[in-house]
């Protein structure tokens, strides 16, 4: 009797637990679907939501927004023509959403041996005009101690700006959003887009979970592996992104390339001493 309701108190407490965690989630979808909606059928509240991908377009380098501390910047002035670039669209009091994919974002970076500040910038821009510095201010404050790196500081950027710069930005970044009235929040998408270091569009990582690796491999590619160790760069060659699985896995051709010029490097090694006996001898 004791071992039943033991059970059945801890199917209770995983049953709560989970409806705790997904409740900011539903709250971001909105109200549940008419039950006469097939299934092939879009809630509502989800039209003209989502990301359409434009790789290869430029950023516009000199839209203004405010940073944390209520300055005025420049797009352009987080570009240095060198490091490559992390953006992510997000708003700042979003329940949900946005704060799985920052952590998701945060949680990658911590694992790689890169820095932000160092070998890349991350911006963070809200695309709702209604946020101020001083929110912005708080998340940075709150996302540096989790990435808990000295120095980084000067590596993470947290922007507002007004209605026509952010409408610019999320254009050219194929972000589509849209306010829903019936629960006083923004139905959004969630990419983080790897941008190169003269702010071309390289790479959408979607969702809210991320490989590190992935995340390093994008911002290799985005310099054309310009950036990091030999064995970063070596490591780009082989490996090339797969939409299909929001991933990069291993490329054969380039592989077998690198294979071959390894191999002729060691023939000529063993040979070139051979050969130069040879030619003393003959001398």
């Amino acid at each position: 009797m004791m071992s039943f309701l033991s059970r059945s108190f801890n199917a209770v407490f995983l049953l709560s637990a989970l409806v705790s965690w997904s409740a900011p989630l539903v709250a971001q979808m909105g109200p549940p679907a008419p039950m006469n909606m097939t299934s092939t059928e879009q809630p509502r509240e989800l039209k003209d939501v989502g990301i359409d991908e434009n790789l290869n377009g430029n950023l516009n380098l000199n839209l203004k927004f405010k940073n944390e501390m209520g300055e005025e910047v420049t797009l352009g002035s987080f570009y240095d023509g060198t490091h490559p670039v992390i953006v992510s669209l997000v708003y700042y009091a979003c329940p949900g959403l946005c704060s799985f994919h920052l952590n998701g974002v945060i949680d990658s970076l911590k694992k790689m041996d890169w820095s932000a500040g160092q070998q890349f910038q991350y911006v963070v821009i809200s695309f709702d005009p209604k946020d101020t510095a001083d929110l912005a201010a708080k998340k940075k404050e709150n996302y540096l101690k989790s990435y808990d790196r000295a120095g980084s500081e000067k590596g993470w950027h947290f922007l507002t700006g007004d209605a026509a710069n952010i409408e610019q930005i999320t254009k050219q970044i194929g972000f589509r959003y849209k306010w829903v009235e019936e629960t006083q929040e923004w139905a959004h998408a969630s990419a983080a887009v790897v941008t190169t270091p003269k702010g071309t569009i390289s790479r959408y990582l979607h969702g809210i979970l991320f490989d590190e690796r992935t995340f390093k491999l994008a911002l290799n590619e985005a310099t054309e592996g310009k950036i990091g160790s030999f064995v970063d760069r070596m490591v780009w060659y082989c490996f090339h992104y797969d939409p299909h699985q929001s991933k990069y896995t291993l490329y054969a051709s380039n592989v077998m390339k690198l294979g071959g010029g390894v191999m002729i490097l060691v023939m000529a090694a063993f040979l070139m001493p051979a050969w130069m006996r040879s030619r003393r001898e003959q001398t």
